[in-house]
């Protein structure tokens, strides 16, 4: 395998440049391999946006997929972006991607469709897909099973929507919801438009709304 050394030279001689400039645009080592993982995940987080449909659902459904084909066809990248970790810090690189997926979810609870908070349906989803996308990763050719995937996102999906297995047109109408999930959706909803409350009427409800959303 070249030594990073080796890696640098051949970046500088497809560039034309010398090492110093490449230095002088990034600073150091981790500046340049972080500007590519940059750069790769934002082709990623480009790409999710030029595909979706009417049904929130079915777009979750169609993100968990396109993330572990990202990390399948991608698995050097994939496993040194999530190897960028530290303890008490976000990653900063793939932040896009979980406000994306977060949005969706906040578009989801509007609709009634979550039965806990977008911010925990985000972050319980986000958590299964890296998990199994680098569980998948560490699998020889002949024994990769991409069914688990599909297992672990309807598992995972059972855990934050309500009713995610009906179809699109027998999901459960505003009178029909949980008091959980009818309590999810007033709180989008309350983060949205608060106009006819006080600032302290508004915190009182979201508490309150919160409460009953994690009954």
């Amino acid at each position: 395998m070249p030594s990073f050394g080796d890696a640098l030279r051949a970046v500088c001689t497809l560039a034309g440049v010398q090492a110093p400039t490449l230095y002088h645009h990034f600073g150091s080592k981790q500046g340049l391999i972080d500007a590519v993982i940059n750069y790769g995940f934002s082709q990623y987080v480009e790409a999710a946006h030029d595909s979706g449909s009417d049904d929130l659902l079915d777009n979750v459904r169609r993100g968990w997929d396109r993330h572990v084909k990202f990390g399948l066809e991608h698995p050097t990248f994939y496993a040194l972006l999530y190897g960028q970790i530290e303890p008490g810090r976000p990653c900063a690189i793939s932040g896009p991607a979980e406000a994306m997926l977060e949005a969706l979810l906040s578009a989801a609870a509007r609709q009634g469709l979550l039965k806990v908070s977008p911010g925990e349906a985000a972050a319980q989803l986000l958590a299964a897909n890296v998990g199994v996308t680098l569980s998948l990763i560490t699998k020889p050719p002949d024994a990769l099973d991409l069914a688990l995937s599909e297992r672990v996102r309807e598992a995972a999906l059972a855990g934050v929507v309500a009713d995610s297995h009906q179809p699109r047109g027998n999901r459960p109408t505003p009178a029909a919801l949980s008091r959980a999930s009818a309590a999810v959706a007033m709180r989008a909803q309350l983060h949205d438009d608060a106009s006819g409350l006080s600032p302290g009427e508004a915190v009182l409800l979201g508490e309150l709304l919160d409460r009953l959303s994690a009954s």
